[in-house]
């Protein structure tokens, strides 16, 4: 059963790039995800700055005041990073069913409901 989620339960591309960098790192300011981002991703300095507030108001990372800049850390495991987005894929795309996911990944169809048989036998008469 699926739990009541929202949009920033699996942050979106360029956030996780951010996220990723604060796992390897531990805690880094602004300049340090950014150096760590540019050998795959040239990123302006404000870009990241935008991202790591963004992940701070989403409660995926904290920050605390060191000097006149904040240093991050992350607040979420990559491990919780992925069961969400394997939620999410298994809700969106595979009728909530892990199962399904399986049987997906190892190349063998499903086993289907009687519901869901029942279904394509009226599709195929409606056709």
């Amino acid at each position: 059963m699926r739990r009541g989620r929202t949009a920033r339960d699996v942050p979106p591309p360029l956030e996780l790039e951010c996220l990723r960098a604060l796992w390897v790192l531990g805690e880094g300011n602004v300049q340090n995800v950014k150096d760590f981002l540019t050998p795959r991703r040239q990123l302006a300095y404000t870009t990241v700055m935008t991202m790591l507030d963004r992940l701070t108001r989403k409660q995926m990372l904290g920050r605390r005041k060191v000097g006149r800049a904040f240093v991050y850390a992350p607040l979420v495991s990559r491990d919780e990073i992925r069961q969400r987005a394997v939620g999410d894929l298994v809700e969106s795309l595979f009728e909530g069913s892990r199962d399904h996911l399986a049987a997906y990944l190892q190349g063998r169809a499903p086993q289907t409901s009687h519901a869901e048989t029942d279904e394509g036998r009226i599709d195929a008469v409606l056709l």
